[in-house]
C-alpha cells in the first residue's frame, strides 16, 4: 500500500492531520481570520479539513489548498460540495513547495506538513513568498518535551524543545500572535485514532492483501508511537505575523 493511502485511510475518523481537537482548531482559525473575507492557502492541505472550516465558520473567505495526493483532494472536493462551499474552493495538485500563485494570500496555513519543505523555518520562508502585507500564517510543527531517543529522532526528526522553537520562529523574524500547545489528551487521542482507523479498515478486509498490509502498519505504527516517542513529542501551533515590513 502506498503512504498517501494509508494515511488517507488513518485519518477517517481524525481528518484535522494533526493532534488538535475541533475546537482548538476552530480557535487557531478565529485568531488566524480576522476580517471573515480572507483569501486562506493551505500549503499541504490533505484532505482539506481546515480549509473546510474555515469556509463553513467565514461566508465571505475563499480559499485555495495545495496537495500532492489526488486522493485527498477528491476528498476535499466531494466534502466541499456536501457542505456547500465547494464554488469557494480551489484545489491545486502540485507539490506544495513548489506551489506559486499570481495573488497573494491574507493566511496562510501549513500544519503538520513542515516534512514537505525540509523544517519549520523553511515552511515559513514558502509561507512568506504568497503572504498578502500583514496577513498571518498558521503553522503546527513538532518539539521535544523530554529527552528523545535516537530513534525517536530518526522517526520524527531532530526537533528542539518548545522555547528553543519559538526563540528560532522569532528570531526568523516572525512574532507569535496566538499559539496553542497540545495537549496530552489531543496527543494520544490523536495517535489512537490514527492507529485505530487504519487497524478497523484492516480488520473488515482480513481475507484481501491490502487487509494484512494495512494491518502490519497500524502495528508497527502504535508500537513506535507507545514505545519510542510517546513520551518525548509534543506539537505546537503558532499564529504569526510578521515582526517587520
Amino acid at each position: 500500500m502506498d503512504r498517501q493511502l494509508i494515511s488517507m485511510l488513518a485519518h477517517a475518523d481524525h481528518p484535522i492531520a494533526a493532534p488538535l481537537t475541533d475546537e482548538s482548531v476552530r480557535r487557531l482559525l478565529d485568531r488566524a481570520i480576522r476580517r471573515g473575507d480572507e483569501r486562506v492557502l493551505d500549503l499541504g492541505c490533505g484532505g482539506g479539513a481546515w480549509l473546510l472550516r474555515a469556509l463553513a465558520a467565514h461566508p465571505g473567505v475563499t480559499a485555495e489548498g495545495v496537495d500532492v495526493s489526488e486522493r485527498a483532494l477528491a476528498t476535499a472536493g466531494e466534502a466541499a460540495a456536501a457542505r456547500g462551499v465547494r464554488d469557494r474552493l480551489v484545489l491545486h495538485h502540485h507539490d506544495a513547495a513548489e506551489f506559486s500563485s499570481t495573488r497573494p494570500f491574507d493566511v496562510v496555513l501549513s500544519v503538520g506538513a513542515a516534512h514537505a519543505f525540509g523544517g519549520l523555518l523553511p515552511t515559513l520562508a514558502a509561507a512568506e513568498t504568497h503572504l498578502a502585507p500583514g496577513g498571518h500564517v498558521l503553522v503546527g510543527d513538532g518539539y521535544w518535551e523530554d529527552t528523545p531517543s535516537a530513534d525517536a529522532i530518526e522517526m520524527l526528526g531532530d526537533f528542539a524543545d518548545l522555547p528553543a522553537t519559538v526563540d528560532r520562529v522569532v528570531a526568523d523574524g516572525w512574532t507569535p500572535v496566538y499559539g496553542h500547545v497540545s495537549t496530552r489528551e489531543e496527543l494520544d487521542d490523536y495517535e489512537w485514532s490514527w492507529t485505530g482507523s487504519l487497524a478497523s479498515w484492516a480488520l473488515d478486509r482480513s481475507r484481501e492483501p491490502h487487509g494484512a498490509e494495512a494491518l502490519a502498519a497500524a502495528s508497527t505504527h502504535r508500537s513506535e508511537w507507545l514505545r519510542d516517542y510517546r513520551k518525548a513529542f509534543g506539537f505546537v501551533s503558532l499564529v504569526l505575523r510578521r515582526t517587520s515590513g
